[in-house]
């Protein structure tokens, strides 16, 4: 008996639950796929399904034996495909999330090269700030920029940790002075990330490792780091950004360093991918390309 023929037969028989279906999805006759899942039954030394006027079900033994034929050849495909792609440009769709934040201020400075590297990966983006369910989803990859990463379903790669700083506009502090100490805050504007998981207070972590609390008095608060990174640009007050989102601007000028000796802790931006043995050449390709980008 062909124990992988057997096994992608029994695979298929568990999803139609019906032999006929089954039968004919497979391009063969129900008499056949009867007796391929009667030699089967034979040489396990058990009962894989019931048959009544409805269908078929799987048995407890059927059960557990088709959760292990699901995985056992998933990964054969993968394995195949993996190999297959060795020496072979990535292609297909990539469907990948990503916050607005990266979306609208970081993706426009790489699409052009990554496209021009991998001329055959389509991607499609899903631009949210919340937190997606990738298998749900169908999603293949989610960039992220969190305070901390804890999906153990999921397989994570660090792209960067990038230090939160604080920064207005030019004209904001001619207007409203530079800010010398801490304290000197709680006499300025300050714009606020109310998103979830921004705290309503900032941490300044000092130079000497003291940590001190501060409650901005925000005369603005938003839910998107967009919105408070455009706020800050308009010269409104000071926010609080990565110095990912705000390194071309620390640049240019178009923002400044408050307090350049103070930071607000440490965001991380990672790569997260669904937890399987076999990663997908335009997957891998991708989150190759945003290491490198974030490097």
């Amino acid at each position: 008996m062909d124990q992988l023929k057997a096994m992608r037969a029994f695979q298929r028989i568990a999803q139609a639950k019906s032999l006929s279906a089954a039968a004919e999805s497979l391009g063969t006759t129900h008499s056949s796929l009867s007796r391929q899942l009667q030699a089967l039954e034979k040489s396990l030394g058990a009962q894989l399904v019931r048959r009544d006027t409805r269908g078929i079900t799987l048995t407890e033994a059927g059960q557990r034996y088709h959760a292990a034929c699901t995985d056992i050849l998933s990964r054969l495909d993968a394995a195949q495909a993996d190999v297959a792609a060795d020496g072979k440009a990535p292609s297909g769709t990539l469907k990948v999330s990503m916050p607005l934040a990266i979306a609208t201020l970081d993706l426009p400075q790489w699409l052009p090269a990554f496209q021009s590297r991998h001329a055959g990966i389509r991607l499609e983006v899903v631009c949210t700030d919340r937190f997606t369910k990738l298998v749900a989803e169908g999603i293949d990859v989610a960039l992220r920029i969190s305070a901390g990463l804890e999906d153990a379903s999921m397989m994570a790669r660090t792209l960067a940790v990038s230090d939160m700083v604080l920064v207005a506009a030019p004209r904001y502090l001619v207007e409203h002075g530079m800010p010398a100490t801490p304290e000197d805050l709680a006499a300025h504007q300050c714009l606020l990330h109310n998103g979830s998981e921004s705290p309503s207070h900032w941490t300044l972590h000092m130079p000497d490792g003291r940590q001190q609390a501060f409650r901005p008095d925000a005369r603005f608060a938003c839910d998107t780091i967009t919105a408070l990174y455009s706020a800050a640009k308009c010269g409104l007050g000071i926010a609080a950004l990565t110095w990912h989102t705000v390194r071309a601007d620390l640049q240019s000028g178009a923002l400044v360093r408050v307090l350049p000796s103070v930071t607000l802790g440490q965001r991380t931006y990672a790569a997260l991918y669904p937890r399987t043995r076999h990663v997908q050449p335009a997957v891998r390709a991708f989150i190759d390309f945003m290491a490198g980008h974030y490097r």
